[in-house]
């Protein structure tokens, strides 16, 4: 009898044990995949796009870096000094904690880029040096108190004078190369102001479409041949 009611209990005990441990173990299983942050090759992309991945960039227009933060954003995150002027370290961990607290809105050249937010985009769980290691974004920065000169632009050629070869891509919004490098500070023989990112956004276009225009070419606002060809021998845009 004693035998008996020892088997009893013990079953009734295994019966309210195992549903907890379930439950628990469901809990733990989902805790371990709640969270992620955006790969090192998205980073490497958006630095790309924002500033040619150089972080001690300092063009003059407020915005500093290889991600390309505003003094109050990156003050918002705890930097200190100018973003430009800290290592890549220091930038990389700083844009991850901005991408914990508002994820990619921060960045226009995210939505060009179409990056997706991750399980820990506006969290708001701030990041150790360690959790932002990964983004590897490269050597210390230089800390530099004056901007680096732009790459000079090549001198503007005569009318019918040598061209670079035509790279054999047509290229749109969106596009980085370096043939699209060598077109923008070609354009700036004719007046426009290009930094030669080699990345291929608004300002590319609408050279593009003015010299397309100067030049009766049909306006798609594609780098192809043609448009190629009179960017060093055709009509120079009003």
């Amino acid at each position: 009898m004693i035998k008996d009611r020892l088997r009893t209990a013990y079953r009734a005990v295994v019966r309210i044990a195992l549903p907890t441990v379930a439950v628990l173990g469901l809990q733990i299983s989902v805790a371990t995949t709640a969270s992620a942050d955006p790969a090192a090759a998205a980073w490497a992309k958006l630095r790309m796009c924002e500033s040619s991945g150089r972080y001690a960039v300092n063009t003059g227009n407020g915005y500093f870096g290889a991600y390309q933060f505003d003094l109050p954003t990156w003050r918002s995150v705890g930097g200190q000094g100018r973003p430009d002027q800290a290592s890549s370290r220091e930038q990389d961990y700083r844009a991850l904690y901005l991408y914990r607290m508002r994820g990619w809105q921060p960045w226009e050249c995210a939505g060009k880029l179409g990056l997706r937010e991750d399980g820990d985009a506006r969290s708001k769980r701030v990041p150790t040096y360690e959790e932002s290691a990964y983004i590897g974004g490269g050597a210390p920065a230089p800390v530099k108190s004056t901007p680096p000169a732009p790459a000079p632009a090549p001198p503007a050629p005569p009318n019918g004078g040598p061209k670079p070869a035509w790279p054999g891509l047509v290229y749109a919004y969106g596009d980085c190369a370096p043939a699209l490098r060598t077109f923008q500070l070609r354009m700036n023989a004719h007046g426009y102001k290009f930094q030669g990112t080699g990345c291929y956004y608004d300002k590319t276009k609408q050279a593009v479409l003015d010299l397309q225009r100067a030049n009766g070419i049909k306006d798609s606002g594609r780098l192809g041949p043609k448009t190629w060809k009179a960017a060093w021998e055709g009509k120079a845009p009003r």
